[in-house]
């Protein structure tokens, strides 16, 4: 049992939400929005992963493995009793219990157990999995069950345009009629439990439909204007841990919540750091030294094509922070609009020197751990970008207030007025989003707010990163947009909303 649970508890591990989704693959899942799914724990029945990215797979079928394969393995766990393997993915063996005439009165006994096994019934299992995550948060949770509609002549998501099951009609209309009973079985053996069971959908039973659980998870989102003045990016870092179905649902989120750009981080591992470093010692999931770690995290190419086709598909834009020559070199094979140069590089003139003659868009330059003498270097150095965008930040990791600075997003605010290429921006390493708006209205036409997918403890920058499985990323860009509506326009006018009260005689 420990073997099982452990994988499953570190999954769970990475939400800071008491929400569970678990997916179906029923038409119901298309009117729910990705992003919501983005936000919790999701496990997916059978090859529902086809659908949208889920953490946890359960299937016992074996032809549910074309299916998963049609998708490229988009789980991070597969729950099953088959001889399944999918490459660089967890698969855990659970026994199947086949549904007999003779058995089905043992199906809800064995539901009421702590031993997990994988049902006929495949919400069943996903429901009992449910309730020991919630034994191990030692919290309440809620689920909610998409994509049932308990009709088979509904058909299937939009999503799934091969179905692999074998099964002939007449047997999936009873097999699907069957879950029904069993479904509104399950919620009166879950009174009082530590699971709160809430089915989305059109049927008397259904607690909200899909448009209500838009609302009720990302609320009434005002997004992004289009004559909006302030980019908004959402600064994934490597908080994706380099595992392309947690970045997606990162991306998809940051999109949901208005963001402009995502941004993401390329380094060489084996020339930006010494030997030393990456052969010395480092706790993390992905081995026993920094080199381990650090390599895990880097993108490779295929990565970056999935995420430019994933953000023209969302409508978000993406750039990347380039820390050394060959990285700049890499990523020039996708034509970036925006290169940062972080802080972090700052004592890297050589580099920098090199992309100030070498690239000819825009440059999102961070200034932390900088003065004036390096802010005249760049303004001698950096004359064939398009756009220099001036990022004041300060590289302490949260930042305190009182050294936020926020007023030379002003002074950048004057350059810009004398060079139109100058563009003001904020890097917001503080909490909240008073400093941020604070910026806006000096002058900042970009900001930039660390963002992560729930709380790992040996994650970088989790101290000040927002988690997208909560509303914390949509507040701060709807405060963003807010201060650009209160701010207005340098324009004296009169509004039509005042009058005179009194008029000369």
């Amino acid at each position: 049992m420990e073997a099982f649970l452990n994988p499953v508890a570190s999954i769970a591990s990475t939400y800071a939400t008491d929400t569970i989704f678990i997916l179906g693959k029923g038409p119901s899942a298309d009117l729910v929005r990705p992003e919501v799914l983005a936000s919790s724990l999701v496990i997916g029945l059978n090859d529902a992963e086809r659908i949208v990215p889920v953490d946890i797979s359960i299937f016992h079928a074996d032809w549910v493995k074309q299916g998963i394969a049609e998708a490229g393995y988009r789980s991070q766990l597969y729950i099953t009793s088959t001889d399944f393997e999918a490459p660089g993915r967890q698969v855990v063996r659970a026994p199947h219990y086949l549904l007999t005439q003779e058995s089905s009165d043992l199906v809800m006994q064995r539901f009421m157990t702590d031993d997990f096994g994988i049902e006929d019934v495949l919400f069943l299992s996903a429901l009992k999995l449910a309730r020991l995550i919630a034994e191990q948060r030692g919290r309440p949770q809620t689920v909610y069950m998409v994509g049932f509609d308990f009709a088979a002549e509904r058909g299937y998501s939009h999503q799934i345009v091969t179905d692999f099951a074998p099964h002939v009609a007449d047997e999936r209309q009873a097999r699907i009629s069957l879950q029904e009973f069993y479904f509104l079985n399950t919620l009166y053996f879950l009174q009082n439990s530590a699971l709160t069971v809430k089915h989305v959908g059109d049927r008397a039973f259904s607690a909200l439909s899909a448009d209500a659980l838009n609302r009720e998870v990302l609320g009434e989102s005002s997004g992004a204007p289009r004559d909006s003045l302030v980019a908004v990016i959402a600064e994934i870092t490597t908080n994706h841990f380099g595992d392309r179905n947690r970045l997606e649902r990162m991306i998809r989120a940051a999109a949901a919540a208005g963001a402009d750009y995502v941004k993401l981080q390329k380094r060489d591992v084996e020339s930006f750091y010494s030997a030393e470093q990456l052969a010395g010692a480092y706790r993390s999931p992905f081995g026993k030294t920094f080199g381990d770690y650090r390599h895990a995290l880097e993108l490779t190419a295929d990565d970056f094509a999935y995420v430019d086709q994933l953000c023209r598909s969302l409508g978000i834009r993406w750039f990347a922070s380039v820390l050394d020559q060959p990285s700049f070199e890499f990523m020039l094979q996708f034509s970036p609009e925006l290169v940062k140069l972080p802080s972090t590089i700052s004592e890297h003139t050589d580099y920098l020197g090199f992309v100030a003659g070498n690239y000819d868009k825009g440059i999102v330059l961070s200034t932390g751990m900088t003065d004036t003498v390096y802010e005249k270097w760049v303004l001698d150095n950096f004359t064939r970008c398009e756009k220099l965008y001036l990022m004041q930040a300060n590289s302490a990791y949260p930042t305190p207030l009182n050294d936020c600075n926020v007023a030379v997003v002003r002074h950048y605010d004057v350059l810009a007025r004398s060079n139109p290429r100058i563009v003001p921006a904020y890097s917001s390493h503080d909490f909240g989003a008073k400093a941020s708006s604070l910026a806006v209205a000096a002058g900042a036409r970009m900001v930039e707010k660390h963002v992560k997918l729930g709380n790992t403890e040996w994650a970088h920058f989790d101290a000040v990163a927002v988690d997208l499985t909560t509303s914390k990323f949509k507040d701060y860009v709807d405060a963003i947009r807010e201060t650009e509506l209160i701010l207005g326009t340098e324009e004296k006018r009169v509004n039509a909303s005042e009058h005179h009260k009194y008029f000369r005689k």
